[in-house]
């Protein structure tokens, strides 16, 4: 009896052993995606942040240098200015979304780490089986 007893007792400790060493790495896992999360919400704030006051800064000195050229020029080319101007900013602002387009395409993949992590364990508890 004593034998069955201690091959009980080990398997109940085999299982309390997978049981907390699957809770460590669902801990690990959890916390790596919470970690991802807080990573892209901080990037994302900070561009939207970085957007706002490049757009009202560029909007104020865009006004005022337009004024100021339009004023400058109004006995002999006021309309030359004005077309060059406008074609300017156009241009600056299509080049502005352009960039911005290629850095929200080229940022990494969301949950990227976590995902090759989980991808990682998911091979080595296919390996042991």
């Amino acid at each position: 009896m004593a034998r069955d007893e201690y091959k009980s007792k080990g398997l109940l400790d085999s299982l309390t052993g997978l049981a907390a060493t699957l809770a460590g790495m669902a801990h690990t896992r959890i916390d790596l995606l919470s970690t991802d999360l807080e990573e892209e919400l901080d990037h994302a704030f900070s561009l939207m942040v970085l957007s706002l006051v490049a757009l009202f800064c560029l909007g104020v000195g865009v006004i005022l240098l337009t004024l100021l050229l339009v004023v400058a020029y109004w006995d002999t080319h006021r309309l030359l200015v004005l077309g060059s101007l406008a074609g300017f900013f156009l241009l600056t602002g299509l080049a502005v979304c352009a960039f911005i387009l290629h850095r929200m395409k080229a940022k990494p993949r969301l949950f990227a780490q976590s995902l090759s992590e989980l991808y990682e364990d998911r091979q080595q508890l296919e390996s042991r089986s």
